[in-house]
C-alpha cells in the first residue's frame, strides 16, 4: 500500500466516540462525497459517492451509532460506487449534517470535534505523499466555500494551509514536512506520524551528508585551482629568470610551493624558516601572482609588435 493508504487504514481503526465528534466526522464526509441534490421528499435517501469502500463502511457505522438508524444501501457502480442510503428520516439527518452547505451551523466549539471534521474530510478526499520522495498533503473540496471552511478548522490548530484551484476543484494543501507531521498528529495517525518522522530523519541526515560532501568537494576544487594558478605564476617567473631577484621571503615560498604543489597553505607555512601563518603564506603567493601578471602585461606589447 502507499503511504496515503497506510494513513487512511490507521484512521479507520479509531473512530470518534462522542456524539458531537461523530456528527462533525460525518458532516465532513458528506461535504466531500455528498451532493446538494441528494435529498428528495418522494424517496427519503442520502446520496454518498466514493471509490473507497472503507470510507463507505465508516459512514454507515457512524450513521447507525450517531442517529440510531439502520441504513438500507443501494450500490451502483460505474466509474465509482454510488451508495444511496435510504433513511426514514433522511431530511432530518441531512439537516443535522448540513448536507448541501451551511457548515458554519455545525458545533465545532471543541478541538475534538474539529479534529474529527478534518479527519473525515481527509478520509474521503485527502492524500499524503510518500515522505521518502516529497512532502505534500492535500484535501480536495468541491467548492471554494467548503475549502475555506476546512482551511479555517485546520488554522485553529496553528497550521496555515493554502488553497489552489485544480480542474474545477479547490485543493487545501500543505508542502512543509513539519506541518504535515502536525496534521497527522491532529488526526491521531500516530503510527504514520512516527514513520514519517523516521523518514524525515533519514532524509535530513542524507541531505546533510550530501551538503557536507559537496562543500568539501568545492573547497578541494577551489584549493587545487588556486594551487595550479600559483605554480603557473611561479614557473612563469622562473622561466624568465626572475626568481633569484625576488626578496628572500618571496623566493622561499616560491621554492616551497614548486616542491609541494598539493599542500594547503597552512602546511606550506610550516615548511618555511621561520614558519609563517596561513594568511602570511597567502599574501606572499598573491604577491607572486601579481608580479607574474605585471610581467605579462609588459611583455604583451612587445609580442604585438
Amino acid at each position: 500500500m502507499s503511504f496515503s493508504q497506510d494513513v487512511k487504514q490507521e484512521l479507520a481503526g479509531h473512530l470518534p466516540q462522542s456524539g458531537k465528534s461523530r456528527v462533525a466526522y460525518l458532516a465532513a464526509m458528506f461535504m466531500q462525497c455528498g451532493r446538494r441534490n441528494a435529498i428528495t421528499e418522494a424517496v427519503p435517501s442520502i446520496r454518498f459517492q466514493t471509490e473507497n469502500p472503507t470510507a463507505a463502511r465508516i459512514c454507515f457505522t457512524l450513521l447507525k451509532k450517531t442517529f440510531n438508524i439502520n441504513v438500507d444501501v443501494c450500490v451502483r457502480t460505474a466509474h465509482s460506487a454510488v451508495y444511496l442510503l435510504r433513511l426514514a428520516n433522511a431530511p432530518a439527518v441531512a439537516e443535522a449534517l448540513c448536507i448541501g452547505g451551511g457548515y458554519e451551523r455545525l458545533d465545532l466549539s471543541d478541538s475534538d470535534a474539529r479534529k474529527a471534521f478534518i479527519t473525515g474530510g481527509f478520509l474521503c478526499s485527502g492524500s499524503v505523499s510518500d515522505p521518502d520522495h516529497s512532502y505534500h498533503f492535500e484535501i480536495v473540496c468541491s467548492t471554494e466555500a467548503n475549502a475555506e471552511f476546512l482551511k479555517e478548522q485546520i488554522a485553529s490548530f496553528g497550521i496555515a494551509c493554502r488553497i489552489v484551484l485544480r480542474k474545477r476543484h479547490y485543493v487545501v494543501y500543505l508542502k512543509d514536512g513539519s506541518r504535515i507531521v502536525d496534521m497527522l498528529g491532529i488526526m491521531d495517525a500516530h503510527v504514520s506520524l512516527m514513520n514519517m518522522e523516521n523518514s524525515r530523519i533519514v532524509k535530513d541526515m542524507r541531505n546533510s551528508v550530501n551538503r557536507r560532501v559537496n562543500c568539501e568537494t568545492a573547497n578541494i576544487s577551489k584549493t587545487v585551482s588556486a594551487a595550479v594558478k600559483q605554480v603557473e605564476a611561479i614557473r612563469y617567473l622562473q622561466e624568465r629568470g626572475k626568481l633569484q631577484s625576488l626578496k628572500p621571503g618571496l623566493r622561499q615560498i616560491a621554492e616551497v610551493r614548486l616542491n609541494n604543489p598539493d599542500l594547503p597553505l597552512k602546511e606550506l607555512g610550516e615548511l618555511l624558516d621561520p614558519p609563517v601563518g596561513k594568511s602570511g603564506v597567502n599574501h606572499r603567493l598573491r604577491k607572486l601572482g601579481e608580479l607574474a601578471e605585471e610581467l605579462k602585461s609588459r611583455e604583451t606589447p612587445l609580442l604585438l609588435e
